[in-house]
C-alpha cells in the first residue's frame, strides 16, 4: 500500500505545494464540471429536437390512430396511411423505423413488421410516456426490441410521443420514431468541445489567477524566511559572542578572585598572627582591669585570624587547567566535609575536554550548594550527582532535610536567602539553567544545574 511521503512534501515550497494540489484540484474540477456541462447540454439538446420532432410526427400519426381509443389494435387501412406516409416522403428519410405502442408493451404497428403483435418488457422511457411526457435517448438502442435499428449501425435519436385522443386528450398510444441523427451527433460534438473547453478555460484562468497570488505571497514568506535566517544566524553570533565574554569575565573574576584570597592569607591574615603572637608575649606583663582589656583584645584579634583564613579559603581555586571534573567536585565536598565536619556522597560521571569556565562554574554550583544544605537543611543527606547525557551536563546538590512546604517564586533574587543570584548568571552566561525543587523521592530539596555543552563549548 502506497503512503504519502510527508517529509518530501514538507521539503517544498509553498508555490510548490500549492501547484501540485490545486493543480490535482483544478483537474477534477475541471474534469467534473466539464462532464456536468456536456451531460446537461447533451439533455438540453436531445430535448428540444426530441419535442420538436414528435411534435412534428404527432400532426401526421395522431389522426390516424385515432381508433385506438375504441380497439386494441389498428386498421389495416390506419396501418397502409402511415406506412405510406414514411415510405417515400421527406419525413421518411429523418425516420429510419418507427412502432406503435398499446398497453403492456405490446407492439401493434411498426416499420419492422417482424415485432407487431409481440410483447416486450416496458422501457422506462415508454412507462413515462404513457405519463404524457416525451422521452428520447440518443444513440442508445440497446433494449431487446431495438435490434433492428441497432443492426443499422448509424446514429440515432430515439423519441418516444404519447399519442392523445383529439376530444379527451387522454393517451390512447405510444409512437416510437428512430430519427437519424448524423447531424445532431456532430452538433452535440461540438458543443461538448465547446463546453469542456470553456470549463477548462475557465479552471485555467482561475488557477493562472490563484497561482499568481501564491507565488507572490510565496516570494515574500521566503524573503522574510531569509531574513529571519540571517537574524537568528546574527543572533546566534551574538549570543556566543555574549556568553564568551561572560565566561572570560567569570574566569577573570574568579582570577582576580583568588589573587585576592591569597593576598588576604599573605598580608593582613600574616599580620594578624604577628599581633596575635605580640599580645601573647604582653599577656604576663598586665594586670588587673588592663589584663582584662588585653584578653579580650586577644580574643578579637584571633577570630579575626579565623574569619580571614576561612574567606581566603573560599575565593581561592584549585588547579582548575590541569585537574578532571570528579577531582575538582571531590575536593570541594572534602574541604566541605572537613570545614562543617559533616558527610557528602559523591557520584560523578566522567566527564573530559570541559573549558575552564564550565570547571569554574560547576566548582562554585557544588560549593554554593553545599553551603545552602548545610545551612537550611542542617547538613543531612548531603549528596552531589553529575551525569551527562549526549551534550547535556547536570549537576545535583541534593539533601535530606525538610524541604520547602511552599517553593519561592523567585528563589534566585538576593532576599531569598539562598545566596544563587550570581550563581545564576554565572550559569546563564554559558547558556545553562538553574532549577530548584523538593525531592520527589523523599524529604529533602535538590538544585540542579544544567548545561549544554555544545553552547558552552
Amino acid at each position: 500500500m502506497a503512503h504519502f511521503d510527508f517529509t518530501a512534501w514538507s521539503r517544498l515550497s509553498l508555490v510548490q505545494q500549492f501547484a501540485l494540489a490545486g493543480g490535482l484540484v483544478m483537474l477534477v474540477s475541471a474534469g467534473l464540471g466539464g462532464s456536468v456541462v456536456s451531460n446537461r447540454i447533451e439533455e438540453v439538446v436531445v430535448r428540444n429536437t426530441a419535442n420538436a420532432t414528435a411534435l412534428y410526427m404527432e400532426s401526421f400519426i395522431a389522426p390516424l390512430t385515432q381508433d385506438l381509443a375504441r380497439r386494441s389494435d389498428m386498421t389495416e387501412d390506419s396501418r397502409v396511411k402511415i406506412g405510406a406516409l414514411l415510405a417515400d416522403t421527406a419525413l421518411g428519410k429523418r425516420v429510419v423505423s418507427f412502432k406503435i405502442w398499446r398497453p403492456g408493451g405490446l407492439v401493434v404497428d411498426a416499420s419492422n413488421l417482424e415485432t407487431v403483435g409481440k410483447r416486450f418488457p416496458p422501457t422506462e422511457n415508454l412507462k413515462q410516456a404513457w405519463g404524457g411526457e416525451v422521452r428520447a435517448d440518443f444513440n442508445d438502442t440497446k433494449d431487446e426490441e431495438d435490434a433492428a435499428e441497432h443492426a443499422l449501425g448509424i446514429p440515432l435519436l430515439e423519441i418516444y410521443s404519447p399519442i392523445r385522443e383529439i376530444k379527451s386528450g387522454k393517451v390512447i398510444a405510444v409512437a416510437e420514431f428512430y430519427e437519424v441523427a448524423t447531424q445532431l451527433k456532430q452538433d452535440l460534438m461540438r458543443a461538448r468541445a465547446i463546453g469542456w473547453l470553456t470549463v477548462a478555460g475557465a479552471m485555467g484562468l482561475i488557477a493562472a489567477a490563484m497561482f499568481a497570488v501564491v507565488l507572490r505571497g510565496s516570494r515574500t514568506i521566503d524573503r522574510q524566511l531569509g531574513a529571519l535566517k540571517d537574524m537568528a544566524a546574527r543572533n546566534l553570533a551574538l549570543r556566543l559572542r555574549v556568553q564568551g565574554a561572560a565566561a572570560r569575565f567569570a574566569s577573570v573574576n574568579d582570577q582576580a578572585l583568588r589573587r585576592i584570597g591569597a593576598d588576604l592569607h599573605d598580608g593582613p591574615a600574616q599580620l594578624m598572627g604577628f599581633a596575635a603572637l605580640r599580645l601573647d608575649a604582653l599577656q604576663g606583663q598586665v594586670s588587673g582591669r588592663a589584663a582584662e582589656d588585653l584578653a579580650s583584645v586577644q580574643r578579637a584579634v584571633k577570630d579575626s585570624i579565623s574569619e580571614i583564613r576561612s574567606i581566603a579559603r573560599g575565593l581561592s581555586l584549585p588547579d582548575i587547567e590541569q585537574k578532571s571534573l570528579e577531582d575538582i567536585l571531590r575536593g570541594v565536598t572534602e574541604a566541605h566535609a572537613a570545614r562543617t565536619g559533616t558527610a557528602v556522597a559523591l557520584h560523578c560521571q566522567a566527564v573530559s575536554g570541559l573549558p575552564a569556565a564550565v570547571k569554574i562554574c560547576c566548582y562554585r554550583f557544588v560549593q554554593e550548594g553545599l553551603n545552602n544544605a548545610w545551612h537550611h537543611a542542617e547538613a543531612r543527606g548531603q549528596e552531589v550527582r553529575v551525569s551527562l547525557r549526549g551534550d547535556l551536563l547536570e549537576v545535583q546538590v541534593l539533601d535530606r532535610g525538610a524541604g520547602f512546604a511552599q517553593l519561592p517564586v523567585d528563589f534566585l533574587r538576593e532576599d531569598a536567602g539562598l545566596g544563587l543570584a550570581g550563581l545564576a548568571d554565572r550559569v546563564e552566561s554559558l547558556g545553562g539553567h538553574i532549577s530548584f525543587a523538593n525531592r520527589s523521592d523523599g524529604p529533602g530539596a535538590q538544585l540542579r544545574m544544567t548545561l549544554d555543552l555544545k553552547e558552552a563549548l
